[in-house]
């Protein structure tokens, strides 16, 4: 019974994740691998953890809200959000199916629902029925919305490199893992903070706080997977930065004039690019494009407004 009561919301949060996955669906291998991977990544942040207790508690010996919002912030969220991020780049990054915005934030949240599945569990069995309800409206989506804002900034870094735009590369790679470290840390950190002061009239304002953060933290989330997934767009390029996918099942394979057979937007033997046959500009998003319809927004190639390169 408690072990279906802590697997449930993270089932539950997985569905909602995996299924607005519109444009094109991650195969479920990767996903599953990703999963675990988040569960292994719960081993790294209790040794993190506790290095950074002890070192935290001989600069703080006595209780103190400063050290309680410290251990939140410097500790707790980024031994916890650093551990989900490297998992993730080390699998993902260079994986062929990463070729749409949306699949980061699949990505992201499937690690992060990991390490929440195997946390959930341990704080359920040792604490019961009550913790398993309270978890299942908090802490677990809680884990899922750090995940969103990582998943959003990670593929706009991938997407940035792949234009050749290295300061927005740099900016957003930055902010995938420093936004997740700093929202999972102040969600900490009101908690512990309210219960470092001993006083109960500010416990409660602490806890009324936290759960206007968590109402906030939850909707903000919620948006960002609605628009992500209705605006989902392909982050692969073929030249000219023309927005599609070129995995040789929509784009095909194309022959070199040295003979070669390629499926990418360089010859492997001689690097000559691919040559694009017309380009044309979206009429909605304005998205440079080549085949029957944009891959940005799937609007479909007007009669005019076709050039050749």
């Amino acid at each position: 019974m408690l072990f279906v009561l802590a697997l449930i919301p993270v089932v539950g949060l997985l569905m909602f994740i995996y299924f607005n996955d519109k444009k094109e669906k991650e195969p479920i291998g990767l996903l599953i691998g990703l999963f675990f991977a988040g569960m292994g990544t719960v081993v790294t942040a209790i040794i993190a953890e506790l290095i950074g207790q002890l070192i935290l508690g001989t600069a703080f010996p006595d209780s103190s809200v400063v050290k309680a919002v410290l251990l939140a912030i410097v500790i707790v969220g980024p031994a916890e959000e650093l551990g989900k991020y490297f998992v993730m780049r080390i699998i993902t990054w260079k994986n062929r199916n990463f070729d749409y915005s949306y699949d980061a934030i699949v990505y992201a949240v499937f690690v992060s629902l990991g390490f929440a599945c195997l946390e959930n569990i341990e704080y359920v069995f040792s604490n019961g029925v009550g913790t398993a309800f309270l978890r299942m409206m908090t802490a677990v989506p809680g884990h899922a919305c750090f995940a969103v804002f990582m998943g959003y900034f990670y593929g706009k870094s991938k997407y940035a490199l792949l234009t050749g735009e290295k300061g927005k590369y740099a900016g957003f790679t930055l902010l995938s893992i420093f936004v997740p470290i700093l929202t999972h840390g102040v969600y900490d950190a009101i908690l512990m903070a309210g219960r470092a002061t001993g006083v109960e009239t500010l416990a409660g304002l602490s806890l009324i706080l936290w759960i206007f953060y968590v109402i906030v933290l939850f909707t903000v989330s919620c948006i960002l997977i609605i628009r992500s997934s209705r605006n989902d767009y392909c982050i692969v390029t073929l030249p000219d930065k023309v927005q599609t996918v070129y995995k040789p099942a929509v784009v095909g394979s194309w022959i070199c004039s040295c003979g070669s057979e390629n499926y990418f937007n360089y010859c492997a033997k001689c690097g000559r690019m691919r040559s694009v046959g017309s380009l044309w500009h979206c009429p909605v998003c304005r998205t440079l494009c080549t085949l029957n319809f944009c891959g940005n927004c799937g609007c479909s190639k007007p009669s005019s407004e076709v050039r050749s390169i």
